[in-house]
């Protein structure tokens, strides 16, 4: 593995910043990196210590049991506690927990006593149906209010929720709902896109028709007095508005085991099924809680906005969890960055007066695809920190952002973190880190980074993997711990977790991710196995065989091209490639749709018959191709070439 990237810009926090940051200056963040990994448990435990416990912890880490870590051991406690009835007790009942913006223009405020109240109802018509701790809630809706009370609601009463991206398809739900085993749907009539209205209760219903465990399926009525076709099935549907008629708004939250199941989210994986990543209630609390703290450097006067869908882990660590129990206030924003046109995103800022603004590289790409036009004669004055997120960001973006939207004074905080880990793992802190353009900087407190070679030397280029566990780690794989320990826990003895990724390090010591060391692709944010991909493809009746690679994009960071080769005989025309486009929409959604489809009389192959993805990777990129003679038949090689000269 080698890296391309000779970034050397440097930026520097302005001493305003510094002047009234949590962290101020290298030296500062440096004493307090060091206090963190000389003794990572004491560190901890002060951090916890800030959160509410109803009963303390009898140990901070039991490594006993590894790679299955417990953080907190025998704590009781209550995140949906800390992040509502902790701030009102604090004296900030009244304050503004979020602002909430519709596609449409309709909006909504809710204080943390407000939130607080909501939840205690949504908690209240949940147990209404008997829902108990431990069972498993799939939620399935659009970015409205009630996403945030009803995943509140679940960790409540300790149900543990599975939230479902609302882009997803119908078998994609399936598949979730059949893994999780969840006992109840929570979904919408309908939700905004772009100005259309998605009917989400038809695809839930598509969804759980081979789903048995499904005993209820909750409706929140989001369509208005639009014309939503919702059916409605008696004995198994209900509308959340009526049931709530016959409940109160008194709910004590309950008190859960630190190690208590909080959440099940689903990532792809290049096994081609979607992993059930398994996130335990104390550890992820304080991890969750710390890293919004220093990285977003939080004060009472912000007004915080990321970008993400609540159906991703950006969205329950950095638009639920750890923001709220920070008792900070933030903007919610349901729909299209460029609806009705590419300058929404400018005038919410403008409007509501966004002081932290965290979006994804793919976003900040269309934005300088749509102009510079759009941020003219926008008030972005309010913008004191922004926030990259979701895949490494490219110097020329980052530079635009810096420039266009940050006025050159905001600093860039570029994260780097994953499903699995639950928060923040490389990061600048905005107010002691100077920044390079694409770089994720050094390590957050308590987490050692490693960069190793394949046989555990370390190196300047190669492998990343984390030395020692953390709070927020996933706890395992649901339902399939032999996954679990493959997966994160094989490589180097098993001596340190594998995320994954390749990287470097400079000699600053800052840390630069080069992207998956294996076959998952990160299109607009989100991971995509490619296996899962290959495999939908071949389901259809005309397709023997398909692989996927990752290429770059301009916008969406990696675009997705497929090599597809047909079964002989069967005709390959356009309307195969139709068929196939609507196929990936079916089964995951628009957004895992590839930008090109190649047919082939056969794919590269070793004698082995393994197919060698990093050599359609070269031929689209127009790479060198180096050695082909091993292949099986290199005149494959020729034919594929010859159909990107024509394209």
């Amino acid at each position: 593995m080698k890296s391309l990237s000779q970034e050397h810009r440097k930026f520097h926090p302005q001493s305003e910043f510094v002047a009234n940051a949590k962290i101020q200056g290298m030296e500062a963040y440096k004493e307090e990196y060091e206090k963190s990994i000389e003794d990572p448990q004491a560190y901890w435990e002060t951090v916890a210590d800030e959160l509410h416990w109803f009963s303390k912890w009898d140990q901070v880490l039991d490594s006993s049991k590894a790679p299955y870590y417990n953080w907190f051991v025998n704590g009781k406690t209550n995140i949906s506690y800390n992040c509502l009835d902790r701030n009102v007790n604090a004296g900030k009942g009244d304050k503004v927990a979020f602002h909430w913006e519709g596609e449409p223009g309709d909006s909504k405020s809710l204080t943390y006593s407000e939130l607080l109240e909501s939840v205690c109802l949504f908690a209240n018509v949940l147990k209404s149906f008997g829902v108990q701790k431990g069972d498993r809630i799939a939620l399935y809706l659009p970015m409205i209010p009630e996403l945030v009370v009803a995943v509140l609601a679940c960790a409540r009463i300790g149900a543990v929720h599975t939230v479902i991206f609302a882009g997803f398809s119908s078998d994609s739900i399936q598949d979730r709902i059949i893994d999780s085993k969840a006992r109840m749907v929570i979904t919408a009539d309908g939700g905004y896109r772009r100005g259309k209205i998605l009917e989400l209760k038809k695809i839930v219903d598509e969804g759980i028709e081979n789903c048995p465990t499904i005993s209820e399926v909750l409706v929140v009525k989001r369509g208005g007095d639009t014309s939503i076709d919702c059916p409605m099935q008696s004995d198994r549907d209900f509308w959340y508005e009526e049931r709530a008629e016959s409940c109160d708004a008194d709910c004590p939250a309950v008190p859960l085991d630190s190690e208590d199941l909080l959440f099940l989210l689903y990532t792809s994986g290049t096994t081609g099924k979607p992993k059930g990543i398994m996130h335990s209630t104390g550890g992820y609390q304080v991890f969750s809680y710390a890293t919004s703290k220093y990285v977003f450097d939080l004060n009472d006067n912000d007004m915080y906005w990321c970008t993400a869908d609540v159906g991703w882990i950006t969205g329950h660590t950095y638009i639920i969890y750890g923001i709220l129990q920070n008792g900070a206030s933030q903007l919610i924003y349901e729909g299209a960055p460029n609806f009705p046109d590419p300058g929404r995103f400018w005038n919410l800022i403008e409007q509501y007066k966004v002081s932290i603004f965290y979006t994804a590289p793919t976003a900040i790409r269309a934005f300088m695809k749509w102009g510079d036009n759009w941020l003219e004669g926008k008030d972005l004055s309010s913008l004191r920190l922004l926030g990259s997120v979701g895949e490494p960001i490219n110097p020329e973006a980052w530079m635009w952002y810096h420039e266009k939207v940050g006025s050159e004074k905001c600093p860039i905080v570029d994260t780097w973190w994953q499903t699995e880990t639950g928060g923040h793992l490389l990061t600048p802190l905005p107010g002691a880190i100077p920044t390079k353009p694409g770089s994720a900087t050094v390590p957050f407190f308590g987490i050692e980074p490693l960069i190793l070679t394949e046989e555990g030397a370390e190196t300047d280029v190669g492998i990343l993997a984390i030395k020692n566990p953390w709070p927020g780690m996933l706890r395992g794989i649901y339902g399939d711990p032999e996954l679990y320990e493959a997966t994160y826990w094989s490589k180097w003895g098993g001596r340190y977790y594998f995320p994954g990724d390749g990287a470097r390090i400079d000699e600053d010591g800052y840390y630069w991710i080069l992207g998956r060391v294996d076959d998952v692709v990160n299109v607009s944010g989100h991971r995509i196995g490619t296996a899962e991909l290959e495999s939908i493809f071949v389901e259809h009746s005309s397709i023997a065989e398909a692989a996927v690679i990752g290429i770059k994009h301009e916008i969406k960071g990696q675009g997705l091209l497929a090599f597809i080769t047909a079964i002989e005989g069967k005709k390959v025309d356009e309307a195969l490639k139709v068929e196939l486009v609507q196929l990936v929409d079916k089964k995951i959604g628009k957004f895992a749709r590839p930008e090109r489809i190649v047919f082939a009389s056969d794919l590269p192959k070793t004698r082995s018959g393994k197919i060698m993805r990093r050599l359609l990777r070269s031929i689209a990129e127009g790479q060198e191709l180096g050695n082909i003679t091993t292949l099986s038949d290199p005149s494959i090689v020729d034919e594929i070439q010859n159909q990107f000269k024509n394209i």
